[in-house]
């Protein structure tokens, strides 16, 4: 009787079990075809919204299988050990990297080829003077001149047509179009010659670079190939370091929605001791700050990118909501 009894309530506690495996490979599937399909902008928000939902179905049993499998200060006592684990690798990452964000996402395309959306980044914190890009000093005044008049700083290389009302505007150099600058921080949007310079701190120079699609169709566009920090000329060096910093409300990029960017250091300014970023994404055509952003404060910058692992910050993305893909996912600059 003892042995029948035991095999009954084995039988039960079998029947009271949840089968969880196969949401596994629903969530594995999903994962994956949000990963293929992420550059279709309706689709990849159905399959990262649908892998969030499988994923918090997945916790929820796991959670309720724990309980039924044992009691629930036990399934409690993990759930805490677990949690303290993790905080405590947390704490120890960032005393080593000596960053207050060791781990992160990349967010957006803007760095391709070398990083691309969805990869985890470790960071370590560093003073921006140990930073690998050129360090150009000016005087605390010319600084603060700048930003008093920030507007005229804001100038992104476009192509153009001049026509009897004004100008076409694209960023593609299309047959009769030149490249100059376009003024979009002062007022409506307009062409301005690169003698409208002469009065900033920095200058832009530009010229044309090829851009291939996914699909093999490539054009050039406009892009800025060099700046100019008073007498000191600088052009873009992939071997610079990549660093993440965190926006500020004034940024275009704060407004579009980005708290935090991963770009390569372009140049630093050293104000009297005052140390400030300039940022660009290898993937895009101009500098941050020609697109509407302030040089990036060293207080600010929360470190470099010391290593990266692809894939696994889409976990991070899903869970976010962050489930469309950005634009610029689907070319990559030439360099």
């Amino acid at each position: 009787m003892k042995g029948k009894e035991r095999r009954r309530r084995k039988s039960e506690s079998r029947s009271k079990g949840i089968t969880i495996w196969p949401l596994y490979v629903v969530f594995a599937i999903l994962l994956v075809l949000y990963i293929r399909f992420n550059s279709n902008g309706i689709l990849s928000i159905a399959l990262g919204a649908a892998s969030f939902i499988v994923l918090v179905i997945i916790v929820g049993l796991e959670l309720v299988s724990g309980v039924n499998r044992s009691n629930a200060v036990r399934e409690g006592t993990e759930i805490v050990i677990a949690i303290a684990v993790v905080i405590g690798l947390w704490l120890f990452l960032r005393f080593a990297l000596n960053t207050p964000t060791p781990l992160d996402v990349v967010p957006s395309c803007s760095m391709l080829p070398v990083l691309h959306r969805g990869d985890m980044i470790a960071i370590q914190g560093l003073n921006v003077t140990k930073l690998r890009a050129p360090v150009v000093d000016v005087t605390k005044q010319e600084f603060s001149s700048m930003l008093s008049n920030i507007g005229l700083e804001f100038n992104a290389c476009v192509a153009y047509e001049n026509y009897s009302g004004g100008a076409l505007i694209s960023q593609e150099v299309k047959k009769g179009y030149s490249v100059g600058l376009l003024a979009t921080g002062d007022g409506p949007e307009h062409i301005i010659s690169n003698a409208s310079q002469s009065g900033n701190l920095v200058r832009y120079y530009c010229g044309e670079r090829k851009v291939v699609f996914d699909n093999g169709i490539s054009y050039n566009e406009a892009y800025t190939e060099a700046i100019a920090i008073g007498n000191t000329v600088i052009t873009g060096d992939r071997n610079n370091s990549i660093i993440v910093y965190t926006t500020v409300p004034q940024d275009s990029f704060y407004a579009a929605g980005d708290s935090y960017v991963v770009h390569r250091v372009y140049a630093i300014i050293n104000a009297s001791g005052s140390y400030y970023v300039l940022t660009k994404g290898d993937n895009n055509p101009g500098l941050d700050m020609q697109y509407g952003n302030l040089p990036v404060n060293s207080s600010y910058v929360n470190g470099k990118v010391i290593g990266s692992i692809p894939l696994i910050g889409y976990a991070k993305l899903i869970l976010s909501g962050d489930f469309s893909q950005p634009s610029g996912c689907n070319y990559t600059i030439t360099h």
